[in-house]
This record gives C-alpha cells, sequence and structure tokens, in this order.
C-alpha cells in the first residue's frame, strides 16, 4: 500500500487546521507542503512561518517541498520551524550535494527532487544520501495538472537502481495523482504519493483517501 501525503496547497487556507484534521484522522501519513518562491517556480506560497504554525496542531511528519533557489539558506530555518523531511530540486542549486549534508545536519531527513525533464543520471551519486526521492509527475508550481504518463518509466528506473544499490529510500510522486495513477506509480515502484485537489477539491475527502489505499493495496 503506497503511503499518503496531502497537499495542503489545495486546503482551504482560512480553515487550514481543521483540513489538517480532516485528513490525519482518515489516516494519511504526512503532509507535503510547497514552499515556492515565484523565482525558481511561476507561484508564491507558504514559507516557514506556516510549518511553524502547523507544527503544534499535528504530529504527522511535516513533508516540505522547496521549489526555491539556493535552498541552501534556508533549510536551517526549515528544520527549526519543523520540517521533518525538507526536499530540494537537483536544478535549484549548484551545490546539491552540500545542500543535502546541510538537511541532515539540521536533523531532518533529506529529499532530492527531480523535474519532468531531469534525467535519473543527474542524481545517481546522490543517491546513498537521501532518505527519500521525489519524482515530479508534473510541472511543478501549480497544482490541478495533468499526469505525466513518461515519468512511470523514470519511476521504474529509479526503482531498479535502488534495488541495485541497496538503498531504502521513499520514491515519492507528485501531480496528477489520483485512484488510478497512483496504482500506476505504485506499480513501477513508487511509496509515497502526494494528492492535493484530488482529495481536497472532494466533497468526500476521507473516501478519496480509502480509494487511494484500496488502488495500491
Amino acid at each position: 500500500m503506497i503511503k499518503i501525503a496531502p497537499s495542503i496547497l489545495s486546503a482551504d487556507f482560512a480553515n487550514l487546521q481543521r483540513d489538517v484534521e480532516l485528513v490525519d484522522r482518515a489516516g494519511v501519513d504526512a503532509l507535503h507542503i510547497d514552499i515556492m518562491d515565484g523565482q525558481f517556480v511561476p507561484n508564491l506560497s507558504f514559507g516557514m512561518s506556516m510549518v511553524a504554525a502547523l507544527r503544534p496542531v499535528t504530529s504527522l511528519p511535516l513533508d516540505c517541498h522547496l521549489m526555491i533557489v539556493e535552498p541552501e539558506r534556508f533549510v536551517q530555518q526549515f528544520a527549526q520551524a519543523g520540517a521533518d523531511l525538507i526536499g530540494v530540486h537537483v536544478e535549484s542549486t549548484h551545490h546539491i550535494y552540500h545542500v543535502l549534508q546541510l538537511i541532515r545536519q539540521a536533523g531532518a531527513k533529506a529529499e532530492v527532487v527531480v523535474n519532468p525533464g531531469t534525467p535519473i543520471s543527474q542524481i545517481v551519486d546522490l543517491l546513498p544520501l537521501v532518505d527519500q526521492v521525489l519524482v515530479m509527475t508534473v510541472n511543478p508550481g501549480f497544482g490541478g495538472q495533468h499526469f505525466l504518463t513518461p515519468m512511470l518509466k523514470k519511476i521504474h528506473a529509479l526503482e531498479q537502481l535502488k534495488q541495485q544499490g541497496g538503498y531504502d529510500f521513499d520514491i515519492e510522486v507528485d501531480g496528477g495523482i489520483n485512484e488510478k495513477t497512483a496504482k500506476l506509480c505504485y506499480d513501477a515502484g513508487a511509496t509515497v504519493a502526494v494528492a492535493g485537489s484530488y482529495i481536497y477539491d472532494s466533497q468526500e475527502p476521507e473516501q478519496r483517501i480509502q480509494d487511494l489505499k484500496v488502488a495500491t493495496n
């Protein structure tokens, strides 16, 4: 069964604590928090103050996806704010190895993220350093996009590298996730699915969470 990390980017910001508690009761595994700076991606979203505000209201792991330039400037602050896992894009910095080391030193789990156009070959040397790899299954920056089917090959290739190297990192997917695409990703080797609009735009978000579990059982 795939682990589920709802993206609060699709939640009701005026009732964020309610929406967090709702998915927590439904049995999700983490909360996914998209941090966007308007430079690395053409959108703005949360900062470390949002992470700090959420930390007291949930015991769920906070999975912080930094879609920002030069993330090395901010990983310490996000860890101090309460992030349990910090994801950084290999494309966002000239010093990705160092950034992953900084995340570990700050006490958080380290994740490397790859965009749809980035080959897995660019992160092979980083795999011993990471707790999770996030494969973007849409172009990053906005919710509600359609799943990019060619990313299944990338997930499968990453799963093969994981087995060959004897690694135990999670493989997370983010973008266009529903019960059908979650099943495809799970079969390809994904272990964590980020779902935003699929869950929060539904009249029955708890049922959507159960549908993801059933589809990948």
